[in-house]
């Protein structure tokens, strides 16, 4: 099977809208998915600030979500996702409770209060602006949304360290088609995961080259010192594979590995890295399951808004399925 690189649009289902300010060096990145997808989120670094997480444990009543904020502003940036719910509010998306409908809505913030105005936070206002620039087409990468406050290499203090910002990347091999957005604000460097050159990170003195993080580390074993107070790594892997909410907190889980082989240290106390999980896909079932397809009891997946699904017992290790209306294609 053949690997290529697509572009990240390619995969379908949900659409990414930027909003930042500039003066200020903050910003979010939404994505908003065209139906409720189901999603999971491992989080593991020491100081996340995050929204709505608890929804996506698996033994939580949701069936999935309906967007994904990541923003600026450390815990004071929770406040924006109020722009994405009243936005979805407005045009009748969310959980039907009879009287509205209430968005279900997750969020990670990165730290970025030291690198432009550190009383100008992502908001309501500027989320919610952030979903109408919401598009299927959006590529920029960089400065922009979420990425406008991100730093690397920032053990020494912010004199030190290297601007980042918010990147996208992704891939088909067969009909599987994998996306990762990720806003990279971490306290330790980047590395080339082929070569192992560092890429970008902490500056040595004359700011004509770099140091390592963990040397430097190593050396102030004895004492350390605040650790810049805040960092954190955040991003969400979006894929057409029509997975459950179980199986996407693993992949989640698995993802972290993306983490540990291009940023050094990762993981710190000084860290909140998280990573969300999406499915987007409505026809396949990449299930492990080899059950008869003649089985009394019918494989179903968990695809889509459908808030009605119905619970079908499989009679196997595989507990419960969600039926969304399309039985499970088996390979």
């Amino acid at each position: 099977m053949v690997k290529k690189e697509i572009l990240i649009s390619e995969i379908g289902g949900f659409r990414i809208g930027h909003a930042q300010d500039s003066e200020a060096v903050t910003g979010c990145t939404v994505l908003l998915f065209d139906e409720c997808a189901p999603a999971g989120v491992d989080i593991r670094g020491g100081g996340p600030a995050s929204r709505e997480t608890p929804l996506l444990n698996p033994t939580a009543d949701a069936v999935g979500i309906h967007a994904i904020l990541l923003s600026g502003g450390s815990a004071f940036g929770l406040d924006a996702a109020g722009g994405v719910m009243k936005y979805l509010e407005e045009r009748g998306i969310g959980f039907d409770v009879g009287v509205t409908k209430v968005p279900l809505v997750c969020q990670s913030c990165v730290f970025d209060l030291v690198i432009g105005n550190t009383y100008v936070r992502p908001d309501a206002k500027m989320a919610y602006e952030a979903c109408e620039n919401a598009r299927k087409e959006e590529t920029r990468e960089g400065c922009v949304g979420a990425g406008m406050g991100c730093t690397v290499g920032k053990y020494r203090g912010k004199e030190y360290a290297m601007k980042s910002g918010i990147g996208m990347y992704a891939v088909q091999a067969g009909e599987v088609k994998v996306g990762a957005i990720v806003a990279v604000n971490a306290l330790g460097d980047i590395f080339d995961i082929d070569t192992g050159e560092q890429m970008a990170g902490l500056l040595n003195e004359t700011k004509d080259g770099f140091r390592q993080t963990e040397e430097e580390m190593y050396k102030d074993a004895a004492g350390i010192h605040d650790l810049f107070t805040g960092n954190t790594t955040i991003g969400v892997i979006v894929t057409n594979g029509a997975f459950t909410k179980t199986q996407m907190n693993k992949i989640a889980s698995m993802a972290h590995n993306g983490y540990a082989r291009t940023i050094r240290p990762v993981h710190t106390t000084a860290d909140g890295d998280s990573i969300y999980a999406v499915s987007v896909g409505k026809d396949r079932c990449f299930c492990s399951s080899k059950r008869d397809k003649n089985s009394k009891y019918p494989c179903y997946i968990q695809a889509g808004s459908r808030q009605q699904a119905s619970r079908y017992k499989t009679g196997n290790d595989h507990g419960f399925r969600w039926r969304s209306g399309s039985r499970c294609k088996w390979r």
